[in-house]
């Protein structure tokens, strides 16, 4: 059985690995800020990612693969915002995925096998307006992953996700009514929103054996949206 630990397992996207992963031959280790819903079968501990110290005292000795779900989504104006704007967002995009790497990377090296999953956007790829301070933090995420699997290589994997917009509680308030989803769904060739499911299932694959021949890959779930124009 695999060890996994995800960082932000407790809502959205790292909640439905959480519960993917725990049914599918995996133990899960899920960190949780505030609240915490609780996939079946996983454990979990308390982590303010914010914070300087981090307690991972009940994790095992070895991990075979991490994944750093925390992110923001602050949409404004680039005239509106301030450079700490920016940097708060990086430390909780960015700072907090290498701090979790560098934590966790003694326990990866003792795997036979071992994989760290990231997280982009479609935005990096494709420009949005108001998108400044998230395509600049996972711009940097993108950068570090495909770094690192250079560097890490051949014993850690490291890939990354960039989705479009998904109907998780992080994107509450762009899906708050239908007529905003029907708007952002219209928006996608396949003419739908993603769901934390379609995203937790690329995170198993990209985590699993079955990727074994992948790394330093940037892989866009995004209903078609950064390629395709219908």
């Amino acid at each position: 059985m695999r060890n996994i630990l995800i960082i932000g397992a407790s809502s959205g996207i790292g909640f439905s690995t959480a519960e993917l992963l725990s049914n599918n031959n995996c133990k899960v280790f899920g960190s949780y800020n505030s609240s915490v819903q609780r996939a079946d079968g996983a454990e979990y501990f308390h982590l303010d990612v914010s914070q300087e110290e981090w307690d991972m005292s009940t994790l095992p000795e070895v991990i075979d693969g991490l994944v750093y779900c925390p992110g923001k989504i602050n949409l404004k104006p680039f005239a509106r915002l301030k450079a700490g704007d920016f940097l708060d967002d990086y430390k909780i995009q960015v700072l907090g995925a290498v701090k979790a790497i560098q934590l966790i990377l003694p326990k990866l090296k003792k795997s036979n096998s071992a994989s760290i999953v990231l997280f982009s956007t479609v935005a990096v790829q494709t420009g949005f307006s108001f998108h400044s301070i998230v395509s600049s933090s996972k711009g940097a995420i993108e950068g570090l992953t495909r770094a690192l699997a250079a560097e890490f290589s051949p014993s850690i994997r490291v890939n990354c996700i960039a989705p479009s917009i998904t109907d998780t509680p992080l994107a509450g308030s762009l899906l708050n009514t239908p007529e905003k989803k029907e708007a952002n769904a219209i928006r996608h060739p396949l003419k739908k929103v993603g769901e934390a499911k379609d995203i937790a299932n690329a995170v198993a694959f990209l985590i699993s054996e079955e990727s074994a021949w992948m790394t330093g890959q940037i892989m866009h779930i995004d209903g078609g949206i950064s390629n395709l124009r219908v």
